[in-house]
């Protein structure tokens, strides 16, 4: 059987190479400038697969889209853009493509994605359910930014994995937009008017990221006063976003796959499980495989929650976006002529200029040098001074740093003598400065305090009167 393609660009040099690569392929080819003619042609000979462009002169790709659907139904539909963001994949999707393809592509990607639609030629369920969704737009506060290569196939997989309940696994380094894709990804899908609730994993203490996540109930620990549903039960129906995926500990890992293998939770201290509906998106900077492989994350977690991964490129992958995501912050800071503050140089600086900090730090970046130009153009001068953090990027990887910093100097300092009880000074340095932290973010609170630090509050108190002995006096209840 002889397949028929039709293509809608008005890019001459595009359709012309369509064509002849198609034609090569043994496919009948027609060719139409613009979404009326092509309509036009479809409702003649209705083709088995269109190449449709986005901009057109007159009625515009998306809107044929729908046409088509009604003209040539049995047809599958690849969209073709060189301008697309978020909301035109999302669109598309939803329109019933059946693939959506960044311009400039190569003619392999062409040829593959139309052998893949004609293999399924026919079939029901190629197009995504249609919904009243709104993607963001680029003047959204949630707007992913980006007209790269590499941003167009994040765009083309949220599309595609939003409408599912699949779980998602959202990887790069820090500062490229994890929770932007998150909120996306809930935001394009059926289950948009229930909650999203973040659960960043890194910040809670490893004693009691359980109770955060599932709930606890009354007298379940110490201080555990009443019952309290965790974060997958108050998200239900919903979507929870486990960022710093890695960070959470084993045994709580455990409970998290029986969540996603019967869709069921149990508190703290509870005997009896509540049934939740709950998809899981959850983002990681860190390697999972490396994790897997040293023990530190479970294999079979591993592959339930990375059943549809999305990985976001760092900033230095995608330059020709700074011109884009400047504008963008610009006009979030309020900038009354953000599309004209940034002069060629400037740009030209930024996107020179290493980024290791990714889209956060060219974020403050833009905010520090929109005060200091004062509402004028910005200027090369008006820009911080670049960022030397080359290390990890989360706290916890910083802190690991800064301690075998510290043990490489006193080695030095040592050289020759009797070793120092190098551990013990590390917890003499450290154990201050948490004990105070944790006291100042509890206004002082000891229970509460023991019940963050994971000691008997009988330690807390040893710990102060050693650390602030001027204290001992205000050993009475809290």
């Amino acid at each position: 059987m002889v397949h028929s393609v039709l293509i809608i660009d008005d890019e001459e040099p595009i359709a012309w190479a369509l064509r002849r690569t198609f034609e090569r392929e043994k496919y009948r080819v027609e060719v139409a400038a613009n979404a009326e003619d092509g309509l036009a042609k479809a409702k003649k000979n209705p083709p088995d697969l269109v190449f449709l462009d986005v901009r057109l002169p007159g009625m515009d790709g998306l809107t044929a889209l729908g046409e088509l659907k009604k003209t040539a139904p049995g047809a599958a539909v690849v969209v073709i853009t060189a301008h697309g963001n978020l909301n035109t994949a999302v669109k598309a999707v939803e329109g019933g493509a059946f693939d959506y393809l960044a311009k400039p592509f190569d003619l392999a990607q062409a040829i593959d994605a139309a052998k893949r639609a004609l293999a399924q030629h026919g079939e029901p369920g190629a197009s995504a359910t249609g919904s009243n969704s709104l993607a963001e737009e680029d003047n959204s506060p949630d707007a992913i930014i980006g007209r790269s290569p590499a941003m167009q196939t994040v765009f083309k997989r949220i599309a595609l994995v939003a409408p599912t309940v699949a779980c998602v696994l959202i990887t790069g380094e820090s500062g490229t937009g994890k929770e932007l894709v998150a909120r996306a990804v809930h935001a394009n899908s059926p289950r948009r008017g229930k909650p999203l609730l973040a659960a960043h994993a890194a910040a809670y203490n490893p004693n009691l990221v359980e109770s955060e996540l599932f709930g606890h109930v009354k007298g379940a620990f110490t201080g555990a006063e009443k019952a309290r549903d965790g974060l997958l039960k108050l998200a239900d129906g919903g979507t929870v976003f486990l960022d710093e995926l890695a960070d959470i500990p084993l045994p709580v890992q455990a409970k998290l796959l029986r969540v996603l293998e019967r869709q069921e939770v149990q508190p703290v201290g509870g005997s009896e499980s509540q049934t939740v509906d709950v998809r899981i998106v959850s983002a990681t900077h860190a390697d999972l495989s490396a994790a897997v492989r040293e023990g530190r994350f479970r294999n079979d977690l591993f592959f339930r929650l990375n059943v549809y991964p999305i990985h976001l490129p760092p900033l230095r992958d995608r330059v020709d976006d700074i011109p884009l995501l400047a504008e963008h912050f610009l006009r979030k800071f309020g900038l009354p002529n953000a599309a004209g503050a940034m002069p060629a140089d400037t740009l030209a600086f930024l996107k020179a200029r290493p980024w290791p900090g990714n889209v956060r730090e060219l974020r403050n970046a833009i905010e520090h040098a929109a005060i200091e130009s004062r509402g004028a153009a910005l200027r090369p001068e008006h820009f911080p001074e670049p960022s030397t953090a080359t290390g990890p990027a989360s706290t916890l990887e910083r802190l690991r740093s800064l301690v075998a910093e510290w043990v490489r100097e006193q080695v030095q300092v040592l050289e020759g003598r009797e070793p120092a009880d190098l551990h013990l000074k590390v917890i003499e340095a450290v154990e201050p400065a948490v004990l105070d932290e944790v006291l100042r973010q509890v206004d002082g609170n000891r229970l509460v305090a023991a019940r963050w630090l994971g000691l008997a509050r009988a330690t807390v108190r040893k710990l102060i009167r050693k650390y602030h002995p001027e204290s001992a006096e205000a050993d009475g209840d809290d």
